[in-house]
């Protein structure tokens, strides 16, 4: 069971405060992770004094490859959770995911357990990492987003935090199984604060608005990081 005594995708289970067990995990992992890519990739990261050093808030990072989870570590060192997934919590694999701060997600589902959890992880001051394509994509090109993080946003009142990942598709596009030594550049933009809406009419159309203005936000980021990182998008050079 949970520490709210909430059982989660069959058996997998998300915990409320973290342990100091897992903290200690979380903060190895972390610390290897980033000596790894500051190595490797070169990463650099630009905007780190826009996320809030303290309170809850949504990180919403583009998603072009399977190492951004890893370069999203790279912005705090506040053990932050995000979705993930639900098929990666097979045995043993699911302890080590939900330690590290992972919510399994059901891919391609509105997933309302999911979208409970994230509201409960944020309502106890927790960061939490949504990245607003849903899964992993592939292109220049912003793909249709998600409404959850404005979702999530809009029932707990946090910011949300575009990022701008560039370099990570190249360095390990999808179908790759070698990690290819390209530069990765991290953009993280101004916070985006909770639009004021009364009415359920009022709210389903400020969350569509605010997913929208976030879109924006994270393709400008993305395009810049992708120029910064020495891969520029098509677009981006096209319409420059």
């Amino acid at each position: 069971m949970t520490d709210e005594g909430r059982p989660l995708h069959q058996g997998t289970v998300i915990h409320g405060a973290p342990t100091r067990g897992q903290l200690v995990l979380y903060r190895a992992f972390r610390g290897a992770l980033l000596a790894f890519a500051a190595v490797w990739f070169r990463l650099r990261v630009e905007g780190k004094p826009k996320v809030p050093a303290t309170g809850a808030f949504i990180l919403a990072p583009i998603h072009r490859s399977n190492i951004d989870f890893l370069v999203v570590l790279a912005v705090t060192r506040r053990r932050m959770r995000y979705l993930a997934k639900d098929s990666l919590w097979k045995p043993g694999w699911g302890t080590l995911f939900s330690a590290l701060g992972g919510i399994p997600v059901a891919r391609g589902s509105a997933d309302r357990d999911a979208l409970k959890a994230c509201i409960e992880v944020v309502e106890r001051g927790e960061p939490l990492v949504m990245f607003p394509e849903g899964a992993r994509q592939t292109g220049p090109e912003l793909c249709e987003l998600f409404d959850g993080p404005a979702f999530v946003q809009s029932r707990t009142g946090v910011p949300i935090v575009p990022v701008g990942i560039g370099g990570s598709e190249a360095a390990m596009p999808k179908g790759a199984k070698f990690l290819k030594p390209r530069r990765l550049v991290v953009l993280i933009g101004d916070p985006l604060p909770a639009p004021e809406a009364e009415g359920a009419k009022a709210k389903r159309s400020a969350i569509k608005e605010q997913t929208r203005a976030l879109g924006e936000e994270i393709q400008a980021l993305f395009d810049e990081a992708q120029r910064q990182a020495g891969t520029p998008n098509r677009r981006a050079v096209g319409e420059g």
